[in-house]
């Protein structure tokens, strides 16, 4: 069954799979407890957190691990909502996640709100990016790539002009991460990320704080994550996010290349087998495995209801959106007409994605859209 929602979530890989079982057989005690056992629970808690710092060029102390990004993002916004001063303000892209959107709506006054803008092919200007500065914003927020159209997003460049105005950048990882180089990431000063996105189990995330912030505290509690998450941590979780991330660093990313010649090559078969359709962002940079496709006729949801019987899964858009009566605010932020929005699939593949999964793919939205359309006018190989 072609598998097309890994951006919705993956399934556990091999590496990842064997490092939470035997952290569940061998390291099962409270990594806080004082005994010979529990220590070494916390010494393995230790490298993890070391061996996951190294990959994003940042500091072990800086890591805090997590139940998922969506804790993770909201801990940060009331954090910053806390300690800012009352009228401070904070540039976002409106083409954040939804939890991200609902982060900054529960923590900052709409006053307080700066949107990025954005252009027709998804991305966030620089040049919105140093009005903002100008304006004198606190903080900036922008995610290091989109979910939905897999747009990839000038991070870094904004990254380095927020550090040298002091200017907070917080960045969404959750989609860059297993997909491309990580070690850039530590640039930003706040940082989050999602296990399940990248072949680790769900419920288990991180953040990266900055190295000189003080009184950051997500969940009071115990003093596990340094007295900054209370809670018992998750090893064999942890461990295992930890090692889907190292193998797709040390080897999946080698071979990206070849996926975005894939990706390339579906987009133009299926662009010329259907008249009509045509992919969302196409001139930006994007990620090798994401593919935002209007089609030519039929609602959204009732092609991933026919292909799911064509044993093909894809979505509409976020998982967290998706049934949603409303056109997705990525493609509304970016000018997509309300009709031509709610015509949109999201396809995203993952490193297990084979070349002929891609062709199976193009060749049952073909069939999809010959049964929404008898007459429609579709081109054969």
């Amino acid at each position: 069954m072609p598998y097309f929602d890994y951006n919705a979530t993956t399934p556990l890989v091999p590496v990842a799979r064997d490092a939470w079982l035997q952290a569940s057989e061998e390291s099962w005690q409270n990594p806080s407890s004082p005994y010979r056992a529990g220590v070494r629970a916390g010494v393995r808690l230790q490298n993890a957190r070391e061996r996951l710092a190294m990959m994003l060029g940042a500091e072990a102390s800086r890591v805090v691990f997590t139940g998922g990004a969506t804790e993770a993002i909201h801990g940060i916004l009331a954090h910053l909502a806390r300690t800012w001063p009352s009228e401070a303000k904070l540039a976002v892209s409106p083409l954040e996640h939804p939890a991200m959107l609902a982060a900054v709506g529960a923590n900052f006054r709409s006053e307080q709100v700066v949107s990025l803008q954005v252009d027709q092919n998804g991305l966030v200007g620089i040049d919105g990016v140093d009005a903002a500065i100008k304006e004198g914003v606190r903080g900036l927020i922008m995610m290091a790539a989109n979910n939905e159209t897999g747009a990839i997003m000038p991070w870094e460049m904004t990254a380095a002009k927020c550090r040298s105005a002091g200017v907070v950048f917080v960045c969404d990882a959750s989609q860059w991460l297993g997909k491309l180089p990580a070690s850039d990431l530590g640039e930003a000063d706040w940082v989050v990320g999602a296990g399940h996105k990248f072949g680790a189990p769900k419920g288990v995330g991180f953040l990266l704080r900055p190295k000189a912030e003080n009184g950051f505290v997500m969940r009071p509690g115990g003093s596990q994550e340094s007295g900054q998450r209370g809670g018992t941590e998750d090893l064999a979780s942890i461990q295992a996010m930890v090692a889907a991330l190292l193998e797709a660093e040390q080897s999946k990313v080698l071979h990206e290349s070849d996926r975005v010649r894939w990706r390339e090559s579906f987009e133009s078969e299926i662009t010329r087998r259907l008249p009509g359709a045509k992919i969302v962002a196409a001139e930006a940079e994007r990620l090798w495995n994401t593919v935002a496709l209007v089609m030519p006729e039929g609602e959204n949801q009732r092609w991933v209801a026919l292909l799911d019987k064509c044993r093909v899964q894809v979505s509409t858009g976020s998982a967290c959106s998706s049934g949603k009566a409303a056109p997705s605010h990525v493609l509304a932020a970016m000018g997509v007409p309300g009709a031509e929005a709610r015509r949109v699939i999201r396809i995203s593949s993952g490193w297990s994605t084979e070349l002929h999964e891609w062709q199976e793919l193009a060749d049952a939205l073909v069939a999809v859209s010959s049964e929404l359309k008898p007459a429609a006018n579709v081109i054969t190989p």
